[in-house]
Protein backbone atom coordinates (compact mmCIF):
# COMPACT_ATOMS: atom_id res chain seq x y z
CA UNK A 1 0.00 0.00 0.00
CA UNK A 2 1.03 3.39 -0.96
CA UNK A 3 0.03 6.02 1.04
CA UNK A 4 -0.27 9.50 -0.24
CA UNK A 5 -0.97 12.73 0.96
CA UNK A 6 -1.21 16.35 0.78
CA UNK A 7 1.58 18.28 2.79
CA UNK A 8 0.41 21.85 3.74
CA UNK A 9 3.91 22.68 3.37
CA UNK A 10 4.71 21.62 0.08
CA UNK A 11 1.10 22.66 -0.94
CA UNK A 12 1.01 19.30 -3.07
CA UNK A 13 0.94 15.56 -2.66
CA UNK A 14 3.40 13.69 -1.93
CA UNK A 15 3.91 10.03 -1.00
CA UNK A 16 4.04 8.91 2.65
CA UNK A 17 6.99 7.61 3.89
CA UNK A 18 7.90 7.29 7.16
CA UNK A 19 11.01 8.51 9.53
CA UNK A 20 10.67 4.84 10.66
CA UNK A 21 8.39 2.19 9.73
CA UNK A 22 8.42 0.01 12.66
CA UNK A 23 7.41 3.16 14.81
CA UNK A 24 5.23 5.60 12.35
CA UNK A 25 3.93 8.89 15.01
CA UNK A 26 1.18 11.20 13.87
CA UNK A 27 0.20 14.32 16.39
CA UNK A 28 -3.40 16.27 16.16
CA UNK A 29 -3.97 19.34 18.40
CA UNK A 30 -6.96 18.30 20.52
CA UNK A 31 -9.90 19.83 22.55
CA UNK A 32 -9.64 22.87 24.95
CA UNK A 33 -12.30 21.58 27.53
CA UNK A 34 -14.21 24.05 28.74
CA UNK A 35 -17.51 23.13 26.98
CA UNK A 36 -19.40 20.96 24.66
CA UNK A 37 -17.52 20.13 21.49
CA UNK A 38 -19.32 21.32 18.48
CA UNK A 39 -19.70 19.33 15.25
CA UNK A 40 -16.70 21.49 13.54
CA UNK A 41 -14.63 20.30 16.56
CA UNK A 42 -15.44 16.59 15.69
CA UNK A 43 -14.43 16.90 11.92
CA UNK A 44 -10.68 16.96 12.79
CA UNK A 45 -11.33 13.40 14.99
CA UNK A 46 -13.01 11.60 12.36
CA UNK A 47 -10.39 12.60 9.96
CA UNK A 48 -7.72 11.58 11.91
CA UNK A 49 -9.65 8.40 13.14
CA UNK A 50 -10.05 7.45 9.76
CA UNK A 51 -5.94 7.85 8.88
CA UNK A 52 -5.27 6.42 12.10
CA UNK A 53 -6.99 3.28 10.89
CA UNK A 54 -4.98 2.96 7.82
CA UNK A 55 -2.03 3.40 8.50
CA UNK A 56 -2.63 0.81 11.27
CA UNK A 57 -2.99 -1.24 8.21
CA UNK A 58 -0.01 -0.39 6.49
CA UNK A 59 2.52 -0.68 9.26
CA UNK A 60 3.05 -2.69 12.29
CA UNK A 61 3.14 0.00 15.45
CA UNK A 62 1.45 3.50 14.73
CA UNK A 63 1.63 5.85 18.06
CA UNK A 64 -0.86 7.98 17.53
CA UNK A 65 -1.22 11.43 20.10
CA UNK A 66 -3.89 13.47 20.36
CA UNK A 67 -3.14 16.25 23.66
CA UNK A 68 -6.42 17.85 25.78
CA UNK A 69 -5.18 21.75 26.78
CA UNK A 70 -6.95 21.73 30.26
CA UNK A 71 -4.95 25.38 31.34
CA UNK A 72 -6.34 28.12 29.18
CA UNK A 73 -7.92 31.44 29.85
CA UNK A 74 -11.51 30.32 28.64
CA UNK A 75 -11.14 27.41 31.25
CA UNK A 76 -10.16 29.95 33.82
CA UNK A 77 -13.19 32.10 33.09
CA UNK A 78 -15.88 28.98 33.16
CA UNK A 79 -13.95 28.02 36.60
CA UNK A 80 -14.60 31.41 38.01
CA UNK A 81 -17.72 31.46 36.77
CA UNK A 82 -19.09 28.59 38.72
CA UNK A 83 -16.75 29.33 41.82
CA UNK A 84 -14.98 25.90 40.83
CA UNK A 85 -11.15 24.86 40.58
CA UNK A 86 -10.73 24.84 36.39
CA UNK A 87 -9.81 20.91 37.16
CA UNK A 88 -13.77 20.63 37.96
CA UNK A 89 -14.41 22.30 34.50
CA UNK A 90 -11.87 20.34 32.49
CA UNK A 91 -12.49 16.87 33.91
CA UNK A 92 -16.17 17.29 33.41
CA UNK A 93 -16.32 18.62 29.28
CA UNK A 94 -13.09 16.17 28.89
CA UNK A 95 -15.33 13.11 30.21
CA UNK A 96 -18.09 14.30 27.87
CA UNK A 97 -15.96 15.01 25.00
CA UNK A 98 -14.42 11.25 25.19
CA UNK A 99 -17.74 9.84 25.52
CA UNK A 100 -19.02 12.24 22.27
CA UNK A 101 -16.22 11.20 20.33
CA UNK A 102 -16.80 7.49 21.23
CA UNK A 103 -20.23 7.60 19.71
CA UNK A 104 -18.73 9.05 16.49
CA UNK A 105 -17.13 5.50 16.37
CA UNK A 106 -13.32 7.21 17.03
CA UNK A 107 -10.81 4.72 18.40
CA UNK A 108 -8.95 6.17 21.57
CA UNK A 109 -5.46 7.76 20.67
CA UNK A 110 -2.52 5.40 22.03
CA UNK A 111 -1.78 8.50 24.02
CA UNK A 112 -3.94 11.49 25.34
CA UNK A 113 -1.36 14.18 27.46
CA UNK A 114 -2.73 16.70 29.24
CA UNK A 115 -0.98 20.22 29.26
CA UNK A 116 -0.94 20.45 33.65
CA UNK A 117 0.91 16.90 33.01
CA UNK A 118 3.42 18.54 31.24
CA UNK A 119 4.34 22.26 32.90
CA UNK A 120 7.78 20.91 34.11
CA UNK A 121 8.46 19.61 30.01
CA UNK A 122 7.51 23.71 28.76
CA UNK A 123 9.54 25.02 31.15
CA UNK A 124 12.48 23.46 30.24
CA UNK A 125 11.92 24.21 26.80
CA UNK A 126 11.33 27.40 27.07
CA UNK A 127 14.79 27.72 29.17
CA UNK A 128 16.39 26.01 26.06
CA UNK A 129 15.46 28.82 24.08
CA UNK A 130 16.27 31.66 26.23
CA UNK A 131 19.45 29.75 26.42
CA UNK A 132 20.01 29.57 22.68
CA UNK A 133 18.88 32.92 22.06
CA UNK A 134 15.20 32.35 20.60
CA UNK A 135 13.51 33.80 23.42
CA UNK A 136 13.69 36.42 25.89
CA UNK A 137 11.98 37.65 29.09
CA UNK A 138 10.07 40.89 29.80
CA UNK A 139 8.60 41.93 32.48
CA UNK A 140 7.26 38.68 33.81
CA UNK A 141 6.76 37.07 29.78
CA UNK A 142 8.83 34.79 28.15
CA UNK A 143 8.45 35.90 24.38
CA UNK A 144 9.69 33.65 21.10
CA UNK A 145 12.40 36.37 19.06
CA UNK A 146 10.30 35.90 15.82
CA UNK A 147 13.31 37.10 13.60
CA UNK A 148 15.54 34.51 14.87
CA UNK A 149 13.69 32.35 12.97
CA UNK A 150 14.15 33.02 9.21
CA UNK A 151 11.43 30.39 7.66
CA UNK A 152 8.93 31.81 9.77
CA UNK A 153 5.91 32.26 7.61
CA UNK A 154 6.71 29.39 5.42
CA UNK A 155 3.83 27.22 6.52
CA UNK A 156 1.49 29.52 6.13
CA UNK A 157 2.87 31.63 3.29
CA UNK A 158 1.52 34.93 4.85
CA UNK A 159 3.75 38.08 4.38
CA UNK A 160 5.07 39.43 7.80
CA UNK A 161 2.17 42.39 8.08
CA UNK A 162 -0.88 39.83 7.68
CA UNK A 163 1.08 37.61 9.80
CA UNK A 164 1.27 40.48 12.48
CA UNK A 165 -2.86 41.11 11.72
CA UNK A 166 -3.90 37.32 11.56
CA UNK A 167 -2.64 36.62 14.80
CA UNK A 168 -4.16 39.48 16.50
CA UNK A 169 -0.80 40.60 19.08
CA UNK A 170 -0.75 42.94 21.17
CA UNK A 171 1.33 45.84 20.59
CA UNK A 172 3.01 45.11 23.74
CA UNK A 173 6.07 47.54 25.15
CA UNK A 174 7.99 44.55 26.38
CA UNK A 175 8.01 43.58 22.81
CA UNK A 176 11.24 43.88 21.03
CA UNK A 177 9.32 42.61 17.50
CA UNK A 178 5.33 42.75 17.23
CA UNK A 179 5.10 39.51 15.87
CA UNK A 180 7.41 37.96 19.04
CA UNK A 181 4.59 35.20 20.65
CA UNK A 182 4.43 34.29 24.39
CA UNK A 183 5.82 31.53 25.32
CA UNK A 184 5.42 31.64 29.32
CA UNK A 185 2.81 34.51 31.33
CA UNK A 186 2.27 35.95 34.78
CA UNK A 187 -0.61 34.42 36.34
CA UNK A 188 -1.99 36.98 39.35
CA UNK A 189 -3.21 34.93 43.01
CA UNK A 190 -6.83 34.72 41.52
CA UNK A 191 -5.70 32.32 38.36
CA UNK A 192 -3.84 29.21 38.17
CA UNK A 193 -0.40 29.41 38.16
CA UNK A 194 3.34 27.63 38.36
CA UNK A 195 6.05 28.14 39.77
CA UNK A 196 8.92 28.77 37.15
CA UNK A 197 12.29 30.60 36.86
CA UNK A 198 10.61 33.89 35.60
CA UNK A 199 7.82 33.99 38.51
CA UNK A 200 4.68 32.20 39.36
CA UNK A 201 2.97 31.77 35.82
CA UNK A 202 1.28 29.51 33.29
CA UNK A 203 2.25 28.81 29.73
CA UNK A 204 1.15 30.55 26.72
CA UNK A 205 -0.81 28.37 23.89
CA UNK A 206 1.56 27.28 21.63
CA UNK A 207 4.65 26.29 23.26
CA UNK A 208 2.07 23.62 24.83
CA UNK A 209 1.57 21.00 21.58
CA UNK A 210 5.56 21.34 21.15
CA UNK A 211 6.35 20.31 24.79
CA UNK A 212 3.78 17.65 24.58
CA UNK A 213 5.43 16.23 21.37
CA UNK A 214 9.05 16.50 22.94
CA UNK A 215 7.95 14.20 26.14
CA UNK A 216 5.71 11.66 24.70
CA UNK A 217 7.41 11.41 20.89
CA UNK A 218 10.73 12.46 20.94
CA UNK A 219 13.03 15.34 20.71
CA UNK A 220 13.65 14.05 16.59
CA UNK A 221 11.25 14.65 14.00
CA UNK A 222 7.41 13.18 13.91
CA UNK A 223 5.97 11.77 10.76
CA UNK A 224 2.35 13.63 10.66
CA UNK A 225 1.14 16.61 12.36
CA UNK A 226 -2.38 17.20 12.42
CA UNK A 227 -5.81 19.71 12.80
CA UNK A 228 -8.13 21.68 11.39
CA UNK A 229 -7.43 24.44 9.05
CA UNK A 230 -7.78 27.57 11.25
CA UNK A 231 -4.94 26.14 13.01
CA UNK A 232 -2.17 26.66 10.52
CA UNK A 233 -1.41 29.99 11.50
CA UNK A 234 -0.70 31.25 14.11
CA UNK A 235 -0.77 27.81 15.81
CA UNK A 236 0.81 25.71 13.89
CA UNK A 237 3.81 28.35 12.56
CA UNK A 238 4.65 28.88 16.02
CA UNK A 239 5.07 25.19 16.86
CA UNK A 240 7.32 24.80 13.73
CA UNK A 241 9.26 27.70 15.14
CA UNK A 242 9.49 27.50 18.54
CA UNK A 243 10.42 23.22 18.20
CA UNK A 244 12.78 23.52 15.53
CA UNK A 245 14.97 26.42 16.99
CA UNK A 246 14.76 24.06 20.85
CA UNK A 247 16.16 21.16 18.65
CA UNK A 248 19.25 22.47 17.08
CA UNK A 249 16.85 23.33 13.60
CA UNK A 250 16.10 19.43 13.33
CA UNK A 251 12.69 19.40 11.27
CA UNK A 252 9.59 19.16 13.06
CA UNK A 253 7.32 17.20 11.29
CA UNK A 254 7.53 15.38 8.01
CA UNK A 255 4.05 16.09 6.80
CA UNK A 256 1.17 18.71 7.82
CA UNK A 257 -1.98 17.58 7.28
CA UNK A 258 -5.52 19.99 7.61
CA UNK A 259 -8.92 19.56 7.47
CA UNK A 260 -11.18 22.14 6.22
CA UNK A 261 -13.60 24.14 8.06
CA UNK A 262 -17.97 22.81 8.68
CA UNK A 263 -20.44 24.72 7.25
CA UNK A 264 -24.25 25.04 8.48
CA UNK A 265 -26.48 25.24 6.09
CA UNK A 266 -23.99 27.24 3.70
CA UNK A 267 -23.43 29.81 6.55
CA UNK A 268 -20.54 29.87 8.20
CA UNK A 269 -21.07 28.23 11.59
CA UNK A 270 -20.57 30.98 14.61
CA UNK A 271 -22.14 31.77 18.46
CA UNK A 272 -23.50 35.12 16.51
CA UNK A 273 -25.58 33.63 14.01
CA UNK A 274 -27.26 30.97 16.80
CA UNK A 275 -26.34 27.97 14.55
CA UNK A 276 -23.01 26.21 16.58
CA UNK A 277 -24.05 22.70 16.80
CA UNK A 278 -22.86 20.35 19.77
CA UNK A 279 -21.76 16.90 18.91
CA UNK A 280 -23.57 16.28 22.43
CA UNK A 281 -27.26 17.49 21.12
CA UNK A 282 -26.54 16.22 17.75
CA UNK A 283 -26.36 12.61 19.12
CA UNK A 284 -29.75 13.41 20.50
CA UNK A 285 -31.41 13.51 17.22
CA UNK A 286 -29.32 10.56 15.10
CA UNK A 287 -26.77 7.72 15.71
CA UNK A 288 -23.50 9.05 16.00
CA UNK A 289 -22.18 6.31 12.78
CA UNK A 290 -24.72 8.48 10.74
CA UNK A 291 -23.02 12.13 12.31
CA UNK A 292 -19.95 10.21 11.28
CA UNK A 293 -20.65 9.09 7.88
CA UNK A 294 -22.05 12.86 6.94
CA UNK A 295 -18.77 14.01 8.27
CA UNK A 296 -17.06 11.72 5.82
CA UNK A 297 -19.02 12.75 2.90
CA UNK A 298 -16.68 15.15 1.56
CA UNK A 299 -13.10 15.02 1.06
CA UNK A 300 -11.30 16.08 4.23
CA UNK A 301 -8.93 19.49 3.07
CA UNK A 302 -12.90 20.90 1.38
CA UNK A 303 -15.01 23.04 3.20
CA UNK A 304 -17.91 20.62 4.46
CA UNK A 305 -21.62 22.15 4.53
CA UNK A 306 -23.60 20.05 7.23
CA UNK A 307 -27.28 20.26 6.28
CA UNK A 308 -30.24 18.41 8.05
CA UNK A 309 -30.86 16.82 5.03
CA UNK A 310 -27.35 15.61 4.48
CA UNK A 311 -27.69 14.04 7.85
CA UNK A 312 -30.68 12.14 7.04
CA UNK A 313 -29.25 10.77 3.82
CA UNK A 314 -26.34 9.76 5.62
CA UNK A 315 -28.42 7.61 7.80
CA UNK A 316 -30.50 6.30 4.99
CA UNK A 317 -26.85 5.27 3.32
CA UNK A 318 -26.06 2.94 6.85
CA UNK A 319 -29.91 1.61 6.52
CA UNK A 320 -29.21 0.51 2.95
CA UNK A 321 -25.61 -1.32 3.93
CA UNK A 322 -26.61 -2.74 6.89
CA UNK A 323 -29.83 -4.44 5.16
CA UNK A 324 -27.22 -5.69 2.85
CA UNK A 325 -25.27 -7.17 5.95
CA UNK A 326 -28.36 -8.67 7.29
CA UNK A 327 -28.99 -10.48 4.56
CA UNK A 328 -25.97 -12.27 4.72
CA UNK A 329 -26.72 -13.18 8.89
CA UNK A 330 -26.29 -16.38 8.21
CA UNK A 331 -22.80 -16.48 5.88
CA UNK A 332 -19.48 -16.69 7.14
CA UNK A 333 -17.25 -13.68 6.53
CA UNK A 334 -14.20 -15.22 4.73
CA UNK A 335 -12.31 -12.08 3.75
CA UNK A 336 -10.74 -10.10 6.00
CA UNK A 337 -9.74 -6.75 3.97
CA UNK A 338 -10.67 -4.49 2.13
CA UNK A 339 -10.68 -4.64 -2.30
CA UNK A 340 -7.91 -3.31 -3.52
CA UNK A 341 -9.88 -0.32 -5.30
CA UNK A 342 -11.69 0.66 -1.87
CA UNK A 343 -8.06 0.94 -0.37
CA UNK A 344 -6.55 2.71 -3.53
CA UNK A 345 -9.11 5.24 -2.78
CA UNK A 346 -8.67 5.78 1.09
CA UNK A 347 -4.86 5.69 0.11
CA UNK A 348 -5.22 8.83 -2.25
CA UNK A 349 -4.95 11.16 0.56
CA UNK A 350 -8.19 10.00 2.23
CA UNK A 351 -10.67 10.14 -0.45
CA UNK A 352 -13.44 9.02 1.55
CA UNK A 353 -16.09 9.83 -0.73
CA UNK A 354 -14.52 7.50 -3.47
CA UNK A 355 -14.54 4.95 -0.72
CA UNK A 356 -17.59 5.45 0.33
CA UNK A 357 -18.70 5.29 -3.67
CA UNK A 358 -16.93 1.81 -3.59
CA UNK A 359 -18.38 0.46 -0.04
CA UNK A 360 -21.42 1.10 -1.88
CA UNK A 361 -20.18 -0.99 -4.67
CA UNK A 362 -19.19 -3.90 -2.66
CA UNK A 363 -22.82 -3.89 -1.02
CA UNK A 364 -24.25 -3.85 -4.00
CA UNK A 365 -22.47 -6.98 -5.28
CA UNK A 366 -23.49 -8.49 -2.13
CA UNK A 367 -27.27 -8.16 -2.61
CA UNK A 368 -26.80 -9.85 -5.69
CA UNK A 369 -24.42 -12.66 -5.04
CA UNK A 370 -26.18 -16.32 -4.82
CA UNK A 371 -22.89 -18.21 -4.19
CA UNK A 372 -22.07 -18.97 -1.11
CA UNK A 373 -18.25 -18.51 -1.45
CA UNK A 374 -18.48 -15.26 -3.22
CA UNK A 375 -21.41 -14.01 -0.47
CA UNK A 376 -18.57 -15.14 2.39
CA UNK A 377 -15.97 -13.12 0.42
CA UNK A 378 -18.27 -9.93 -0.51
CA UNK A 379 -19.75 -9.82 3.85
CA UNK A 380 -15.66 -9.91 4.89
CA UNK A 381 -14.94 -7.29 2.37
CA UNK A 382 -17.73 -5.31 3.79
CA UNK A 383 -17.25 -5.36 7.59
CA UNK A 384 -13.23 -4.81 6.71
CA UNK A 385 -14.00 -1.79 4.34
CA UNK A 386 -16.53 -0.47 6.93
CA UNK A 387 -13.81 -1.03 9.76
CA UNK A 388 -11.17 1.45 7.58
CA UNK A 389 -14.19 4.26 7.64
CA UNK A 390 -15.21 3.49 11.24
CA UNK A 391 -18.64 2.02 9.69
CA UNK A 392 -20.54 -1.04 9.95
CA UNK A 393 -19.39 -2.38 13.03
CA UNK A 394 -22.75 -2.64 14.68
CA UNK A 395 -25.11 -6.08 14.98
CA UNK A 396 -27.13 -5.13 11.60
CA UNK A 397 -30.37 -6.50 13.22
CA UNK A 398 -30.25 -4.46 16.09
CA UNK A 399 -29.10 -1.02 13.26
CA UNK A 400 -32.50 -2.05 11.26
CA UNK A 401 -34.48 -1.81 14.38
CA UNK A 402 -33.61 2.06 15.26
CA UNK A 403 -33.68 3.40 19.02
CA UNK A 404 -35.84 1.08 21.00
CA UNK A 405 -37.01 3.53 23.23
CA UNK A 406 -38.73 2.54 26.78
CA UNK A 407 -41.83 3.32 25.26
CA UNK A 408 -41.83 0.68 22.32
CA UNK A 409 -43.39 -2.91 23.54
CA UNK A 410 -41.46 -4.92 21.82
CA UNK A 411 -43.31 -7.94 22.80
CA UNK A 412 -46.86 -6.41 21.91
CA UNK A 413 -44.78 -5.48 18.23
CA UNK A 414 -44.14 -9.22 17.98
CA UNK A 415 -47.63 -10.27 18.54
CA UNK A 416 -49.26 -8.07 16.14
CA UNK A 417 -46.80 -9.36 13.59
CA UNK A 418 -47.61 -12.63 14.22
CA UNK A 419 -50.97 -11.63 14.13
CA UNK A 420 -50.72 -10.26 10.84
CA UNK A 421 -48.82 -13.44 9.84
CA UNK A 422 -51.99 -15.84 10.59
CA UNK A 423 -53.95 -12.84 9.25
CA UNK A 424 -51.67 -13.46 6.10
CA UNK A 425 -52.26 -17.49 5.97
CA UNK A 426 -55.55 -16.91 5.87
CA UNK A 427 -55.81 -14.37 2.64
CA UNK A 428 -57.47 -11.85 5.35
CA UNK A 429 -55.14 -8.86 3.66
CA UNK A 430 -57.23 -6.00 4.80
CA UNK A 431 -56.65 -7.24 8.24
CA UNK A 432 -52.88 -7.74 7.10
CA UNK A 433 -52.58 -3.97 5.76
CA UNK A 434 -54.59 -2.91 9.05
CA UNK A 435 -52.22 -4.35 11.71
CA UNK A 436 -48.73 -2.85 8.47
CA UNK A 437 -51.15 0.34 8.70
CA UNK A 438 -51.19 0.48 12.96
CA UNK A 439 -47.81 -0.04 13.36
CA UNK A 440 -46.24 2.38 10.91
CA UNK A 441 -48.50 5.10 12.49
CA UNK A 442 -46.53 4.49 15.70
CA UNK A 443 -42.94 4.56 13.92
CA UNK A 444 -42.64 1.07 13.07
CA UNK A 445 -41.90 -0.39 9.62
CA UNK A 446 -42.33 -3.82 9.15
CA UNK A 447 -40.21 -5.64 5.89
CA UNK A 448 -41.10 -8.79 4.08
CA UNK A 449 -38.35 -11.08 2.83
CA UNK A 450 -38.26 -14.48 1.99
CA UNK A 451 -41.12 -15.25 3.66
CA UNK A 452 -39.81 -13.16 7.10
CA UNK A 453 -41.23 -10.28 8.42
CA UNK A 454 -38.59 -8.08 9.83
CA UNK A 455 -39.18 -4.42 11.88
CA UNK A 456 -37.43 -1.22 12.47
CA UNK A 457 -37.79 2.11 13.91
CA UNK A 458 -38.68 4.84 11.60
CA UNK A 459 -35.61 7.25 10.91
Amino acid sequence: MQIQIYNTLTRQKEPFVPQDPQRVTMYVCGPTVYNYAHIGNARPVVVFDTLYRLLQQAYPNVIYVRNVTDVDDKINAAAKAENVPIGTITERYHQVYSQDMAALGALPPRIEPKVTQHIGAIIGMVERLIANGHAYEAEGHVLFNVPSFAEYGRLSRRDRDDMIAGARVDVAPYKRDPADFVLWKPSPSDLPGWDSPWGRGRPGWHIECSAMIEQNLGAGTIDIHGGGHDLIFPHHENEIAQSTCAHGGKLFSRYWMHNGFVNIESEKMSKSLGNVLLVHELLKQAPGEAIRLALLSAHYRQPLDWTEAGLREAKAQLDRLYRALDALKDVKASANRAPEAFIAALADDLNTPKALAELHQIANAANKATEPAEQARLKGELLAAGWLLGLLQQDAATWLKGEVTADIDVAEIEALIEARKAARARKDWAESDRIRDQLAARGILLEDKAGQTSWRVAS
